[in-house]
């Protein structure tokens, strides 16, 4: 998708990014999108925020022991409620981060924070077998190079409430640390790995997981298929899209419309697009 997106590939020229790709040929062949009608609706427990805010809903949540991954609090919080639940819920394991006031603020969803909120289910993992078993939508982020495209891609897949991201991509140290910073730090609420697409794809086969590529070779729109479940996304590099070898791996390709001179969104837009019409058909 152009110069700053990743959701197109340009096989050599730009008749190539429009015309189906022979590898996105046969594997919509061999997975033929599933039909929304008679679509099974995921327990709506699932559309819920993965936010919750104050420590007496805090404290409700613990005494019912409903897992919890995260605990925000003011670093200078002295309320002794709030206090007594930061207690409760370092003695149950749970990790409880001291954060500024701004954090707080960026993160609440009212316009006065609570000096506490929290991650609703299970922390964040590492691990790409614990993360492939977790209910929810899965990002490939595959051949990406800029950290800020790689960080609002992730800010993304939080806000929509994403399973994990796992990124293909040459990020050093330094570049896989701004690209967290740009992301709002959406690691502390979302497992991000960074790791090969293949090893990835691999490693999701025994899954029940479909395999869906973002391109403009795509045969349907996002809105002609079914979306929920537990989906593998798959969009590509900011210059030449999807590997195709790893296009052949896809289950389904899908395309975004566009009607506009320039011929690619950016990649948050596109990602965006996507996340936004599975939410739509989850409800």
């Amino acid at each position: 998708m152009g110069t700053d997106a990743c959701t197109v590939t340009r096989q050599g020229s730009r008749r190539g990014a429009f015309a189906a790709s022979p590898h996105a040929l046969r594997a919509q062949a061999a997975h033929p999108p599933r039909a929304l009608e008679g679509v099974t609706r995921v327990d709506t427990a699932q559309q819920q925020s993965r936010q919750i805010a104050g420590a007496t809903r805090i404290d409700e949540a613990l005494r019912a022991g409903q897992p919890l991954g995260l605990v925000l609090v003011h670093r200078e919080a002295t309320n002794p409620a709030v206090q007594a639940v930061v207690a409760r819920a370092a003695a149950a394991g749970i990790r409880v981060r001291r954060v500024t006031p701004n954090v707080l603020w960026r993160l609440g969803r009212t316009t006065v924070p609570d000096e506490i909120m929290a991650l609703v289910g299970p922390a964040p993992t590492t691990d790409l077998e614990q993360v492939l078993g977790r209910p929810g939508a899965i990002w490939l982020l595959a051949g990406l190079t800029y950290p800020s495209n790689a960080g609002v891609a992730i800010r993304t897949a939080e806000v929509s409430g994403a399973a994990a991201v796992i990124i293909d991509g040459p990020f050093n140290n330094a570049a896989r640390r701004s690209a967290l910073r740009i992301s709002v730090r959406s690691d502390w609420f979302m497992p991000v790995l960074w790791l090969g697409a293949h090893a990835t794809l691999e490693a999701a086969r025994p899954t029940a997981r479909t395999v869906i590529g973002i391109e403009l070779t795509g045969a349907h729109a996002p809105w002609e298929i079914d979306l929920t479940g537990d989906p593998l996304f798959v969009v590509g590099g900011e210059t030449n899209g999807i590997p195709a070898d790893v296009i052949a791996r896809c289950h389904q390709i899908i395309r975004i419309p566009m009607q506009g001179f320039i011929p690619s969104y950016n990649l948050q837009a596109a990602m965006a697009a996507i996340a936004t019409e599975r939410l739509r058909q989850l409800r």
